[in-house]
């Protein structure tokens, strides 16, 4: 029987019994039963044999009961096995279509009740609309039929056997099976039966599918009506009341086009939806339809005749709790988080997600190009031989995967393309895929990024390339390498709208340069956007030895094979906190663009169909970050795609204090993903008067000293500070490490052409190899005034012959105290450095400090290639508050060009810190945080940092930009932070 269970689940066919052709996912008044709920489990390690499990007298009562839908590796606290991340890698040999006889199988029973009026249905049909990965069903001890297609529904008709009364439906499910092969996506395995299950009383005369294609032709709306029923059925009247139409037609033959003058359009800014019913006798089904064209011409992407920027975002469905279990509730407010973070487009990656979802991105209003439940990415690991994707003998299940997909989404407005999977390499089989599609779907272009010579595929997509290969692209692309294309193949692809289906791999802290790529968008366009890999961390809750939540990824499990916490890499934290990332990209596609020019503002309008009718415009002045004035602008309403130039508000320009205008371009109504005022776009203008910075006085009669003395309120023992304002404090130190993002850890991206980096080696080793994790410092001298103390130190590391000489000048005057600190690197270094920056320790003492409030860019952290998000202004945060809880620690907080600083502890100032530009104008940024980058570099989870008992501020003169490395370019040229001299000033006052 092993070798039967063996044969059966090593099978490639997608199953046996199920309803073929698939269907659409339909709103019908058709009674329908959840099947949803507590049911009787138990997991076997390996597939058993069928046995008697099915049959309605088997006893059950001793099994476990776990809900559906659910992972059942989620469910019982790790009684049910765990779950297991891998990006590439098979956990599995690389053997197919086989797969270890060591397979965790589930079975699930319950009991269900057929209403008695259900005897009336010429059909009864059981619905599974996602199990993970290959199941078997038995209703009432008869065997139904097998499916495959994790994320695929699948439909049985169970007419034959079912019974008034009690009825008793089982399902076993294998983790593994030859599916597998075709579901390496780059997320957690979680097998069972995740999402519903309904059983549905199909009525004679019913209406079996429909799909209403609905056109959208200079303010005329046509819907091409397809509708799947019996002969029976027919008259069929379909009904759009809104727009005055109803349509009788009385056989099928008769079913014909219907246009409608006066339809508004749906696109993703403007999601107009119209309910449309069409009705048989038997049954009425209910559709929102959505009027729009997507066409290609040339070089362009158009819905309605307009070019498309996709502001765009690879969606997985992933919670912390429910693994890939669809909740409405937290599904709406994510892509209401999505619009108010001005993202426009979703990619599913790489399955299509809950129906449901999709209903939601036509109410809401997204660009959809919805994904085929398909990657092969594991057959990378063996140079891609016996790939799925061109084995003939994989044909069928590849087709059977498409036609799914297509077929049960194919009525949402929202879907403008169709994706053949990702990352499966290449092949006949997703050529037969795109020409099953092709023949289906007139209406709708192929995606595949894959396609590297545009044999199949009606768009040109690729992953991650850098900027410069991205403009070379967006021009004529002739300087470009078309991945092994030959020339005319090349020349094919360069003909096609262009779209970077992954960009900006947002893993910890980053992404950089996403300005960048937006600019290449709005200069190019055969650019047409892309999609950032991804939105939301896939962490799963989990509890360290000592009950502290943290959010597990990769390796947490005890999986035999894992790739890390490479599965952390959203814009979006577990928890649902938008990352700086997020904001960043927010302020980088933003919708409206401000360009000021002389007196007058130039205000952009970049959507895609909607004007500004909905928006107002408001103004601040402040100064110094306190408001001054403030007002709304006079706007006419500019139209999609045009200008319109205004005048200046008046501006009251301080003498003594910097003067900033802010303009938000604000919601007039609430929608259904923001409230009134919600800000959708900002710029500022800086108006502030130049003053004079003051150059360092100048000190004589300077003599050797031992360096124990007081200046107003810093004491110094040997030429170290010991106490600042009576508080104690050491430092400050030289540093220039920081805890290695997830992109300083990277290898992946390609070295631009600049000394940023190394290929193939992360920036972070080449940091830990300089040594610049473990610098000692060499006190070279101190010399001391009646009111000034001067050290000079020179830093460097074990076994390195490179050095930095620091010199530090405290001094009194006037103004009260001053630090001024000069960093000279040493020839010889060969790396860029992540920072330069010098930092103070503050123990907690009686007063610890717990917060800051301060004048400079914020309120989130920037970092050189990450700041647009960034407005200068008066802001405060905990200590706790600045920093930002990735899943692994790493660099967090930086505020960039602070000019004030206060440290506080529970609500009083403490410490003041003021800073001076140096002489080329350039302010400092400051970090604060309860633990040094060392620490913070040596856990792999935040319950793993040790207690503190100090604060520690960082106040740093450059910082090496964020890049995407991770999975991506590198830093550019112009934000990588070579070894070079830096000063910084500051003033230090008492609280």
């Amino acid at each position: 029987m092993a070798s039967d269970v063996s044969a059966y689940v090593s099978d490639l066919a997608p199953g046996r019994g199920a309803l073929r052709p698939a269907r659409s996912w339909l709103h019908s008044d058709a009674p329908s039963r959840s099947l949803n709920g507590q049911w009787s489990f138990r997991l076997s390690k390996s597939a058993p044999s069928d046995g008697d499990f099915a049959p309605t007298g088997f006893d059950d009562s001793g099994w476990d009961a776990i809900p559906v839908p659910a992972h059942w590796v989620l469910q019982g606290d790790g009684a049910y096995g765990r779950p297991i991340y891998t990006n590439v890698q098979f956990p599995f040999p690389i053997d197919p279509p086989y797969v270890p006889d060591e397979n965790p199988t589930g079975d699930y029973r319950r009991h269900f009740d057929l209403p008695e009026d259900w005897t009336g249905a010429e059909r009864v049909v059981l619905r599974f609309d996602g199990v993970e990965s290959l199941f078997k069903v038995w209703v009432n001890g008869d065997e139904i039929g097998s499916a495959s297609g994790s994320r695929l529904a699948h439909e049985f008709d169970v007419t034959p056997s079912v019974r008034p009364g009690d009825n008793v439906v089982a399902v076993r499910v294998h983790q593994w099976s030859a599916a597998s092969y075709l579901e390496d996506q780059d997320q957690w395995w979680l097998p069972g039966i995740f999402r519903d299950v309904t059983l549905i009383a199909r009525p004679a005369a019913g209406i079996e599918d429909l799909w209403l294609r609905a056109g959208f032709d200079a303010g005329h709306g046509r819907i091409e009506p397809e509708i799947t029923a019996d002969p029976a059925a027919f008259p069929v009247t379909l009904r759009a009341p809104e727009l005055g139409v109803e349509q009788v037609w009385s056989t099928a033959a008769d079913v014909a086009p219907v246009d409608i003058a006066g339809v508004e359009p749906w696109s993703a800014e403007r999601p107009r939806l119209y309910d449309v019913t069409v009705s048989s006798a038997a049954e009425t089904v209910t559709a929102r339809v959505g009027f729009r064209t997507v066409e290609i011409r040339g070089d362009q992407f158009l819905v309605n005749g307009s070019r498309v920027v996709f502001n765009g975002m690879n969606r997985h469905e992933t919670h912390p709790e429910r693994g890939r279990v669809f909740d409405e509730e937290h599904a709406r407010e994510d892509l209401a988080r999505m619009k108010r973070f001005n993202v426009n487009a979703i990619r599913t990656s790489h399955y299509p997600p809950h129906p449901r979802l999709l209903d939601l991105a036509d109410e809401l209003g997204f660009w959809v190009v919805l994904e085929c439940d398909l990657e092969t990415h594991g057959f990378d690991k063996v140079g891609w031989s016996g790939n799925p994707s061109d084995d003939v003998a994989w044909r069928a299940a590849y087709l059977d995967r498409v036609e799914r997909t297509v077929e049960r989404d194919k009525n949402h407005p929202s879907i403008v393309m169709w994706s053949l999977g990702n990352e499966a390499g290449t092949g006949s089989n997703l050529a037969a895929m795109s020409a099953w599609v092709h023949a289906r779907d007139t209406g709708r272009p192929v995606h595949y990024e894959g396609d590297y010579t545009g044999e199949y595929a009606d768009v040109y997509s690729r992953m991650y390339s850098s900027v410069p290969e991205t403009e070379q692209i967006g021009t004529d692309g002739s300087r470009t390498s078309l991945l092994g294309c030959t020339p005319a193949q090349g020349a094919r692809q360069r003909t096609k709208p262009f779209l970077l289906c992954e960009y900006a791999h947002a893993m910890g802290n980053g992404p950089g340069a996403l300005d960048d790529y937006q600019a290449l968008v709005h200069t190019y366009p055969r650019l047409h956007g892309g999609f950032v890999w991804e939105w939301r961390d896939h962490g799963i809750l989990a509890k360290a030895p000592d009950g502290t939540p943290y959010y597990a990824y990769g390796g947490d499990f005890d999986e035999v094979v894992h790739d890390g916490n490479f599965v952390m890499d959203g814009m979006v934290l577990s928890d649902d906190v938008p990352t700086p990332g997020l904001h960043e990209y927010k302020a980088v596609v933003q919708p409206i663009r401000f360009a000021f020019d002389g007196d007058d503002i130039v205000l952009t309008n970049l959507r895609h169909s909607a004007d500004t009718a909905d928006l107002r415009f408001r103004w601040r002045v402040e100064h110094d970050g306190a408001l001054v004035d403030s007002g709304e602008l006079p706007v006419p309403a500019v139209a999609a795609g045009g200008s319109a130039r205004v005048p200046l508000p008046p501006i009251s320009v301080a003498d003594e204090a910097e003067t900033w205008l802010t303009l938000d371009a604000v919601l007039a109504v609430g929608t259904a993903w923001a409230d009134e005022g919600h800000v959708l776009a900002t710029a500022q203008l800086d108006r502030s008067t130049r003053l004079p910075v003051n150059g360092v006085r100048p000190e004589t009669e300077w003599r050797r000293s031992d360096g124990t003395l007081t200046l107003g309120i810093a004491e110094f023992v040997n030429g170290s500070l010991v106490r600042l304002a009576g508080r104690p404090v050491a430092g400050p130190r030289l540093e220039l490490f920081r805890a290695p993002t997830d992109n300083d850890e990277g290898t992946s991206g390609e070295v631009e052409e600049s000394d940023a980096g190394v290929a193939g080696v992360s920036n972070a080793e080449l940091w830990r190899a300089e040594g610049l994790n473990r610098l000692t410092t060499r006190l070279v001298s101190v010399e001391r005034t009646a009111r000034a103390l001067r050290t000079v130190a020179k830093v460097s590391a074990a076994n390195s012959a490179s050095s930095v000489v620091v010199e530090s000048l405290w001094s009194l005057d006037g103004e009260g105290l001053e630090l001024r600190v000069d960093i000279e690197p040493s020839g010889g270094w060969s790396t860029v450095w992540p920072r330069i920056g010098i930092r103070f320790e503050l123990p907690d003492g009686a007063a610890p400090v717990d917060g800051a409030e301060w004048f400079g860019l914020g309120p989130y952290e920037s970092y050189p290639d990450s700041i647009r998000a960034a407005r200068t202004g008066r802001f405060s945060a905990s200590v706790h508050e600045l920093s930002v809880d990735y899943a692994r620690p790493q660099e967090t907080g930086h505020r960039s060009q602070v000019r004030r600083l206060a440290l506080t502890s529970k609500g009083r100032t403490v410490l003041r810190v003021a800073t001076l530009p140096d002489s080329r104008g350039r302010r400092p940024g400051f970090t604060l945080s309860r633990h040094t980058p060392q620490q913070i570099a040596q856990a792999d989870h935040p319950f793993e940092l040790p207690v503190s008992t100090a604060s520690q501020l960082t106040l740093d003169a450059a910082q090496h930009g964020l890049g995407s490395r991770a999975c991506g370019p590198d830093v550019r040229p112009e934000f990588a932070l070579r070894p070079e001299s830096r000063t910084i000033r500051l003033r230090i006052s008492e609280g």
